[in-house]
């Protein structure tokens, strides 16, 4: 078993090279985790690495991934947005749920499409419009490459 090891305000001060003062504002507001013990701050330093791990900008989110992260709430689609390059990014996620190398009836496609979203038809015909699928006697199938934006 690890040994815990706590940090005073002036060590995790000195560590993430801030002001003290800083870092007792972060502690009182909750937003570094934090124990309090009378007037002082005891911060594990397990908890400390995880909130470092949160906040740091190594891990910093593309562009595409906060639009799905807008648009998309626990799996589901909230709505298609009005912006065309963000359209597109939604679009184009949505449809890698589709297999390139296989054909579709229309039942199956509103059964993948209704999984994220109830307008099943809308997303179809924007699917279709943006050429990330494509139509032909009833029969549907992904396009191979989606546009470029």
């Amino acid at each position: 078993m690890s040994e815990l090891r706590f940090y005073t305000t002036a060590e995790v001060a000195e560590l993430l090279r801030l002001n003290p003062q800083v870092v007792q504002r972060k502690l009182q507001a909750g937003e570094i985790p934090a124990y309090r013990i009378g007037r002082d701050w005891r911060v594990e330093s397990s908890q400390l690495m995880g909130w470092l791990e949160e906040h740091s900008n190594q891990r910093a989110r593309t562009p595409d991934a906060k639009i799905l992260e807008a648009f998309f709430v626990d799996g589901r689609l909230r709505a298609l947005p009005a912006q065309l390059k963000k359209r597109k990014v939604v679009l184009g996620h949505i449809a890698q749920r589709f297999a390139p190398d296989r054909t579709y009836t229309e039942r199956e496609v509103n059964d993948v499409l209704r999984a994220l979203n109830d307008d099943v038809a809308s997303i179809r015909r924007e699917l279709i419009d943006n050429k990330l699928m494509v139509r032909r006697n009833g029969v549907y199938r992904r396009t191979s490459a989606p546009p470029r934006r």
